[in-house]
């Protein structure tokens, strides 16, 4: 009874779960998809735009406030914007340019160049009369007098020397360190030019590989793709059967209870027949046996000789047969109703059902392979289609004029940058010289001071002649002498390089960062037709360099510069669907039968159905328990023979005692031999009654549940599969989409800004400008100014030497306290002399 109940109890809580699964299962098909996680973007490699022009930055240097001075004196030299006029008509008409037109924008350098020619003529004239006044010992001799005042102006002409001479060394220091920083950089600046100029072809002539390049790159969601497909015919089933497990082991486990409610009932009624016709023909055995018993023992008690034996009398009499089972319902139609049951075998046919739906992940792998070949294929014709995108790209039509500019470009100036590496090595060596010159002029001043301080200080008498004062007076003649001859050849190459690195400063550099040279050259007409930039470009009408030139610095591609989007429209040749549509529709109409699954065949549904018929619920199972509930034998015969024993102890005739004791054992033997087989029989039968009258009332309605859902599972099982097996389909449709669409806007984007990026073009212009004007004009116009420097302060410089040079020779004896040789001729000497 035990395990029949369990299983009862067990088989509701499975058909409760049935329910519950089948609730949560049946909007299947309302179920969203996973979502996309890390795996579902995709990454491309960029490498389609190895050619790039290094931009160049101003370097940040010590010299920086040097730069700056020399632009502020620049500006203040010319003042005047850049000459749109003049320039116009030189381009256009040279011959219409007038020269007061070029001095008046250069009037500046007109200045300057003025400035220039006086000291070139006027120096080398003042060195000639100094040199004649020297030959006639007037200038550089020595002093006349003694005076008083002597000694400070010495020190003054000391100091003042000094200081000109530490101007000049801080200026040739200058000088020399800018012009070696220009040679520096004129080399790599000039090298730069057709190294600038081949990468821009290079980059604008690898275009179209940039572009099959972009193109090949379909490969990275063409490899997804077919790695998805790869696993899309188990996923899909395994989806399927994880999605319908539930509901299917459910319903094979109901209809296992239902089996095993067939064959337990079947068992228990079997018993229940064989244990009430057992009964009935044992207590048809134990009736005249009792009946006999009773006689005997009633006769016995009742005998005279029976001491005490009244009191057990009346329970003697009646000893006789309790229950009846002779009278409870008979349970033969429902045993034919079942005979031959069970006719199929459960077991066999719930483990077939298990293993065919167990086997819908190998089976969808089996029914989708051929389409998930057909969508192999079709991403290989995708490939193809997606190769029209490099085969009809327009770019290098636009792009190709541009190359041929800019090789003509580079073929051009390379006589041009020759002929300035060659101009700059002049002035490199002439600079060296001229530099190395004013080192030479302020080691002779220092040599001449040291010489001639030292002189005086060991000077006893200011008239004594000493070698040392009187060479460092020398030193410093020769200092004079080299300054006068070589200060003209100073101020040329002073003026030739600022006239170069000055206009270089204020009609390009400056004009350049503002961008009015840009302007200039959008401005109709300023250009003749041979330079119309925007025409040998191939610009759009509306456009000009400065918007192209800002368009290509913010990143900008030509595809927008040069508005391809009016002759290649690159969206229409983007859209997905044209890339998708076989794809997609392949896997839209693919369908497949993966849920075709048996649980209950035709003979099961009949056994259970005969099993509900046979009216084994039917059977009155009360009268059963209410017989059972009456003991087999009224009057309790271990109770009597005890009672018999008891009477045996106490009895005086021992005749009476053996008897007593005679059928106290008869009545034990009685007990243990038939009265106790029947009650384990009653207990037996109690078993099965407990689980037929348990069973029963819910008999027909649990086989009818049963037969329901099992029909309703095997029905629902295909058209769930089908429903799961589209949104899974569908899923990894929008999931591969998402593939295509990501890439598609990556070819668009890469196209449009890397690939055929103008961004270049913008960053050699840059490059131009820092190299020029940063890293070789502000050197350039540094050391013009450094030299320029050195070239002024020798006019002071000679004046203070020459003024010093009588200081360091001996006095003449003509000493006067006041006045001068000429005002005092006969005055007396004093008696002592002062020590210089």
């Amino acid at each position: 009874g035990a395990p029949g109940s369990l299983l009862a109890t067990a088989g509701a809580m499975r058909a409760a779960g049935l329910l519950l699964a089948w609730a949560l299962l049946h909007p299947a098909a309302t179920q969203q998809c996973h979502p996309a996680g890390p795996g579902g973007v995709l990454r491309f490699t960029d490498r389609h735009a190895e050619i790039r022009v290094p931009a160049l930055h101003r370097v940040p240097s010590s010299l920086d406030p040097l730069y700056g001075l020399v632009r502020r004196c620049l500006d203040l030299i010319q003042q005047n914007p850049l000459p749109t006029e003049l320039l116009r008509a030189a381009l256009n008409d040279p011959g219409s340019v007038r020269t007061s037109q070029v001095v008046q924008y250069e009037l500046g350098y007109v200045v300057c160049a003025a400035v220039a020619l006086l000291f070139t003529v006027a120096v080398p004239v003042a060195g000639m009369c100094f040199c004649y006044c020297r030959s006639r010992r007037r200038c550089g001799g020595r002093l006349r007098a003694h005076r008083r005042s002597l000694g400070c102006r010495r020190r003054c002409l000391l100091a003042c020397l000094s200081f000109t001479s530490l101007i000049i060394l801080i200026s040739v220091t200058c000088a020399f360190v800018t012009s070696q920083r220009v040679k520096g950089q004129m080399e790599p600046g000039l090298g730069a030019v057709p190294s600038t100029l081949r990468t821009l072809r290079q980059h604008l002539a690898h275009v179209p590989q940039g572009v099959q390049m972009v193109v090949d790159k379909f490969e990275v969601p063409r490899k997804q793709i077919i790695s998805d497909l790869a696993g899309l015919s188990r996923s899909v089933g395994l989806s399927i059967h994880a999605q319908l497990k539930a509901m299917t082991y459910a319903a094979l486990a109901d209809l296992q209870d239902r089996a095993g409610d067939l064959q337990t009932s079947l068992h228990h009624l079997q018993i229940l027949d064989r244990t009430a016709r057992a009964l009935a023909a044992a207590r048809a055995e134990l009736e005249p046996a009792l009946r006999e018993r009773r006689r005997r023992v009633v006769a016995l008690l009742d005998d005279p000789r029976c001491t005490s034996c009244a009191s057990v009398l009346g329970r003697a009499q009646s000893l006789e047969l309790g229950a009846d089972y002779g009278k409870v319902p008979s349970v033969e139609k429902v045993l034919k109703a079942l005979a031959g049951l069970p006719r199929s075998d459960f077991a066999e046919m719930i483990r077939q059902g298990n293993g065919t739906f167990n086997s819908i992940p190998e089976l969808a792998v089996e029914r989708m392979a051929q389409v998930i070949q057909d969508l192999r294929d079709d991403l290989a014709r995708t490939a193809d289609k997606v190769q029209s995108i490099a085969d009809g790209f327009p770019l290098p039509d636009y792009t190709r004029p541009v190359s041929e500019a800019l090789l003509k470009a580079e073929d051009r100036s390379q006589p041009y940058l020759r002929e300035a590496e060659r101009f700059e090595r002049y002035r490199w060596i002439a600079g060296t010289v001229l530099c190395s010159i004013v080192l030479l002029i302020l080691a002779c001043n220092v040599t001449g001071m040291a010489l001639g301080a030292y002189g005086l200080s060991k000077r006893e008498d200011p008239s004594d002649y000493e070698c040392r004062g009187e060479a460092g007076a020398k030193f410093l003649l020769v200092g004079v002498g080299l300054a006068f001859l070589f200060s003209w050849l100073l101020i040329l190459l002073v003026f030739a390089t600022f006239l170069v690195g000055g206009n270089i400063q204020t009609l390009v550099c400056r004009n350049w960062v503002n961008q009015e040279i840009y302007k200039f050259i959008d401005t109709p007409g300023n250009l003749p037709p041979s330079m119309n930039l925007t025409r040998q470009l191939n610009l759009r009408r509306d456009s000009n360099l400065s918007s192209a030139y800002r368009e290509c610095k913010s990143g900008a591609g030509l595809w927008e510069v040069l508005q391809l989007d009016r002759s290649y429209d690159l969206d229409e040749h983007l859209k997905s669907p044209k890339y998708t549509a076989d794809f997609q529709k392949r896997l839209g109409e693919f369908t497949a039968n993966l849920g075709d699954v048996r649980l209950l065949r035709s003979e099961g549904r009949q056994d259970l159905e005969t099993f509900a018929r046979s009216g084994a619920d039917e059977v009155d199972y009360g009268r059963f328990q209410e017989e059972m509930k009456n003991p087999v034998v009224q009057t309790s015969l271990p109770g009597l023979a005890r009672n018999l024993e008891g009477l045996q102890k106490m009895q005086r005739n021992s005749t009476v005692a053996g008897r007593l004791a005679a059928e106290a054992r008869a009545l034990w033997q009685m007990q243990n031999s038939t009265v106790q087989s029947q009650e384990a029989l009653v207990a037996k039968l109690g078993e099965s009654v407990q689980f037929l009258s348990r069973l029963a009332p819910h008999l027909k309605e649990r086989v009818k549940r049963t037969l329901a859902t099992t029909a309703s599972v095997e029905a629902r099982l295909p058209v769930q599969a089908q429903q799961i097996l589209r949104q899974e389909l569908g899923c990894f449709t929008r999931k591969e989409l998402r593939y295509f669409t990501q890439y598609l806007n990556w070819v668009g984007q890469t196209l449009r800004e890397d690939v055929a990026s103008c961004q270049p073009l913008a960053t050699a212009l840059d490059n131009g400008r820092v190299i020029l004007c940063d890293r070789i004009a502000e050197p350039w116009n540094a050391f013009w100014f450094s030299l320029g420097c050195c070239t002024f302060f020798l006019i002071p410089n000679i004046i203070f030497a020459v003024r010093l040079t009588k200081h360091f020779r001996p006095i003449r004896n003509r000493l006067i306290s006041t006045g001068s040789e000429e005002t005092c001729p006969f005055h007396i000497p004093r008696v002592t002399a002062l020590k210089l």
